[in-house]
């Protein structure tokens, strides 16, 4: 289930997302990049971020915060999840915590680390509710944020993100700059500070997505190969090279061979 913020959270969170998986059994999930930092709840069991080969498991915390990605990551659960995402704004976190983001890229970082000890009361509250109420306990919580903290000021940010989504990704850094009247220099600075990606990777990751949207939308006549050009890849090498870096498997295997619980949150097979 996935819920919109109220507006006056809207600068900051995307939506929240509720997922359930009742299996009993080891499952393997794969998280890459959406161009958002998250942050997860997860209510009933822990998630492992990895087994090694003498089946020794490493439990990362009850909720946790991951930054842009490079790459994916697999994680892992053997009982049943309940999980809450908060997906924040490509530039969210840094408003909310005026934190730089580069800080977290890449990286999973336990709750404590960032957010003060009223996170962990809200972990307690959000375990015993409904989801409904597990909504206003989210939106309480981050409003009280916003209360606390002065507006910062995006607009070369805001700015730089409305021509980089409404070109779906497809850009170069020259007319980033001629649209935005920043240097390439001040642009990657900024970046990096409230993103945590410099322009040029977030705007992959965005055209990435933009395929993956074409890809499950497409008709039944429609072949791989429209859907790259219609993207912005120069050819279906390309195209694959790109997808591997972000997802570790091809589209074909995406759209054929994995259960998608979102849009970057996809299960796998051992």
């Amino acid at each position: 289930m996935q819920v919109s913020p109220p507006k006056e959270l809207s600068p900051y969170i995307k939506h929240y997302l509720f997922l359930d998986n009742n299996e009993t059994a080891v499952q393997k999930f794969r998280l890459f990049s959406d161009g958002n930092t998250g942050l997860v709840f997860s209510l009933k069991s822990k998630l492992i971020s990895g087994i090694n080969k003498y089946d020794i498991k490493e439990y990362l915390p009850d909720s946790f915060l991951y930054g842009q990605l490079n790459g994916f990551k697999d994680l892992y659960s053997e009982n049943e999840i309940t999980l809450i995402i908060v997906v924040f704004q490509p530039n969210g976190i840094h408003q909310l915590l005026d934190i730089p983001a580069n800080e977290f890229h890449d990286a999973i970082v336990p709750v404590e680390d960032v957010f003060d000890e009223k996170i962990r009361t809200l972990q307690e509250s959000l375990f015993q509710q409904n989801n409904s109420k597990r909504v206003l306990l989210l939106n309480s919580f981050f409003k009280s944020l916003i209360i606390a903290k002065p507006a910062s000021n995006q607009f070369i940010i805001d700015h730089s993100l409305h021509f980089i989504i409404n070109n779906k990704g497809h850009f170069s850094i020259k007319q980033l700059v001629e649209y935005t009247g920043y240097t390439e220099r001040h642009l990657e600075r900024k970046f990096k500070e409230c993103i945590g990606l410099n322009p040029k990777k977030f705007g992959n990751v965005v055209r990435l997505h933009h395929f993956l949207k074409l890809l499950k939308d497409k008709s039944d006549n429609t072949n791989l190969t429209t859907i790259c050009y219609d993207a912005g890849f120069s050819d279906q090498s390309h195209l694959i090279k790109e997808f591997k870096k972000h997802t570790g498997i091809t589209p074909t295997e995406y759209f054929y061979n994995t259960g998608k619980l979102t849009n970057n949150l996809i299960k796998r097979t051992f």
